[in-house]
């Protein structure tokens, strides 16, 4: 492992059996894994670059238990990792050697559907993809689909803000969240948001979503469901370059065009409209106009639903299909102006040279957000490390250019380091003052997002001496 974690407290360790003995009795023996091998598929997440076999892991199926492990850990102070189906690409669900690391996989029912109030109700463990299936025999689906939404979990979903194809049109996440259960570290449950568009207050809702697992533990989601489109058109568009790929969607956007879904691949471009049938045949010639204007050298048109979706399948399945060029690889994720695209992806090909380790754009280009999938063999020496340095200069490049440094994988470990190129000092002290705010002992899933992990009682807080606080005539509520 290339990357420094929060060193394992001897104290815990030595408690490992007191530990496993405990979560027995609370959540019953089957629940609860320790065994070396079988801790070994817990070992990493979707970023295997690094790995870390967990202390123990747990597997909760209700509210209560996952409450009643959070209330002991909180007593004890043992740290707890969230981790829901692992398919974080951004190392969120990477386990720490003397924590508990909480299996959410286990709470996967459906509890409520609502097509009146165009909702359901749903529990963490259940994969992005069965809200659809669930749905659309009554012509609804929901909205946000990451590639990985076979068996990437809505509790992860809503951990990594995540989004996907339709992001462009229907936002991510946040945008389809109406509200959370959620267990705070020391074991309370509380209710954030509902079944309304917006709650009342301070939005806490718009905190947790996204909050990689840092302020507490989802165990039920609401999202709201969406009428499947009247129509949809698909376009499959070849660019002489990538350069000139990139310049079109920044066209397309600029016309004021928002299909549902703008994505690009080396060489090839697919654009994705839905709506009613006129205005999907007026505005996909809009998009082949401005394609042209681009260069395109090949545009065609799906035919009928089948072939749009074989279209879609060649999207979807771009991230495993690389293991057919190099052994390993390391997906990127950041965000730039989509009027960027051109030079950043310019850029990205002599940064490829620079390095020597090749590079697939593979990414959701609507929305500028970038997946350079960096190729490298992790069996050769030094490679791993490039491919990191690659990646890091490639995120770097991404805040140059006016962006972000993530656009729905998270931060978690991989760009955990890189926080500082982002945000000041001062940024980064607030955003650890809220995680103290709901995890005051720092034990849940600590080492992620914070370049350095500070004690809550570095960053401020009031401090009484003698009966009395400085500066005692400034108003305080």
């Amino acid at each position: 492992m290339s990357l420094t974690m929060p060193q394992p407290d001897p104290a815990v360790l030595a408690r490992r059996a007191e530990i496993i003995a405990a979560l027995h009795r609370l959540v019953g023996e089957e629940a609860v894994i320790s065994e070396e091998v079988a801790l070994r598929p817990y070992e990493c997440d979707g970023l295997t670059a690094y790995r870390q076999p967990p202390m123990v892991v747990v597997l909760p199926r209700t509210t209560e238990q996952v409450a009643a492990v959070l209330r002991w850990c909180h007593a004890q102070g043992v740290k707890v990792v969230p981790r829901g189906s692992g398919t974080s690409l951004s190392g969120g669900a990477l386990p720490l050697a003397d924590a508990v690391l909480l299996g959410m996989a286990r709470l996967n029912r459906i509890l409520e559907i609502s097509y009146t109030d165009r909702l359901a109700v749903v529990q963490p463990g259940v994969s992005n993809l069965a809200i659809t299936q669930a749905v659309e025999s009554e012509g609804f689906y929901y909205a946000p689909d990451p590639s990985s939404q076979i068996i990437c979990s809505i509790g992860g979903n809503v951990a990594e803000n995540s989004g996907g194809v339709h992001c462009l049109k229907y936002g991510l996440t946040t945008n389809n969240v109406l509200g959370v259960e959620l267990v705070l570290m020391d074991g309370q449950i509380v209710r954030l948001g509902g079944r309304h568009l917006d709650a009342a207050g301070l939005d806490l809702l718009g905190i947790v979503v996204g909050s990689e697992g840092l302020l507490g533990v989802v165990t039920e989601v609401t999202v709201r469901i969406l009428p499947k489109p009247e129509s949809a058109r698909t376009a499959l568009i070849g660019f002489p370059s990538i350069e000139r790929a990139g310049q079109c969607v920044a066209d397309v956007i600029a016309s004021g065009i928002i299909p549902a879904g703008m994505e690009m691949m080396d060489k090839k471009a697919v654009h994705a409209v839905d709506g009613p049938e006129a205005e999907c045949s007026d505005l996909i010639e809009k998009i082949a106009a401005i394609a042209s204007a681009n260069d395109a050298v090949t545009l065609r048109i799906a035919a009928d639903d089948q072939e749009r979706q074989a279209f879609w399948a060649g999207r979807k399945a771009a991230f495993p299909a690389v293991g057919r060029l190099m052994p390993d690889s390391y997906c990127m994720d950041g965000t730039i102006p989509r009027r960027r695209l051109p030079e950043v992806l310019g850029r990205i090909a002599e940064l490829s040279a620079q390095y020597g380790l090749g590079v697939a754009n593979v990414f959701h280009a609507g929305d500028g957000n970038l997946h350079p999938l960096i190729l490298y063999d992790a069996n050769q020496p030094g490679q791993l490390e490039r491919a990191e340095a690659f990646g890091s200069d490639i995120l770097r490049l991404c805040v140059l250019s006016g962006g972000v440094l993530t656009g729905e994988h998270g931060v978690g470990v991989e760009k955990r380091d890189l926080m500082p190129e982002m945000f000041s000092e001062t940024d980064l002290a607030h955003q650890q003052r809220l995680k103290c705010a709901f995890d005051p002992e720092l034990l849940l899933n600590p080492g992620k997002v914070f370049p350095v992990l500070r004690r809550c009682a570095e960053l401020g807080r009031m401090h009484i001496h003698q009966g009395a606080m400085r500066f005692p005539d400034v108003p305080r509520f």
